[in-house]
């Protein structure tokens, strides 16, 4: 039986049979800054959660050493088609179940990812994940949707129905699968990162053009 959070493999599946990518062009900034502020250039770099593969694919194309994983066969399919000279550097995992995988990262990265995972243990295992794959002076980067004030849950059991969106691109109406959203405050944000092994170095708000408005981010190390 599939998990709620692999609802986005379907939507990718119904964007792409229409000729179109669910996310626009165009790298998340804060990622590249980042590595330039903690002098990351050299480490070897994950990103969890690509999607289509906006930020990994601009990495790749500047020279970093980074690979990417995604729970979703389409859109690790979808990426190794944009860029099938790297294609090695693409993975599916499933992070929160695969175990199999033991390489370790100096740097780590996930945009958008975590607001999909809407369960406790969930979200407990997301960071469970990061702790075991980084390096122990490593740093890790996680971007999720919010305000920081207000607390939004979607119900999982509905992840895979279909609801009516406009294509941001193209401005037509696409019926894709309504996925999962859970937006938590700042104290959560960054109690989970707490209670997970990490120390928080950094904490504050960006946002994702043409993507997210308001997205809180932070830098953690292990303790």
């Amino acid at each position: 039986m599939k998990k709620y959070y692999e609802a986005y493999d379907k939507r990718y599946r119904q964007v792409h049979e229409k000729g179109l990518s669910w996310t626009t062009e165009g790298n998340t900034p804060i990622v590249e800054e980042m590595i330039c502020k903690y002098k990351l250039n050299a480490c070897r770099m994950l990103e969890i959660g690509c999607g289509e593969g906006r930020d990994v694919r601009y990495l790749l194309e500047k020279g970093y050493d980074v690979k990417a994983v995604d729970v979703s066969s389409e859109a690790i399919d979808y990426c190794i088609r944009k860029d099938p000279q790297h294609k090695e550097q693409y993975r599916i995992e499933d992070i929160l179940t695969d175990t199999g995988n033991k390489e370790k990262y100096g740097f780590i990265y996930s945009v958008a990812c975590l607001h999909m995972l809407v369960e406790d243990e969930d979200r407990r295992d997301f960071y469970r994940y990061i702790y075991d794959h980084l390096e122990e002076e490593g740093y890790a980067l996680v971007l999720s949707m919010g305000d920081g004030r207000r607390e939004i849950q979607s119900e999982i059991t509905e992840a895979f129905d279909d609801v009516k969106r406009v294509h941001q691109e193209s401005a037509e109406e696409v019926w894709v699968a309504a996925t999962s959203c859970r937006i938590v405050n700042s104290d959560r944000f960054k109690r989970e990162a707490l209670d997970n092994g990490f120390d928080i170095l950094e904490y504050g708000m960006t946002e994702i053009e043409k993507h997210f408005d308001q997205m809180m981010y932070i830098i953690i190390k292990k303790h």
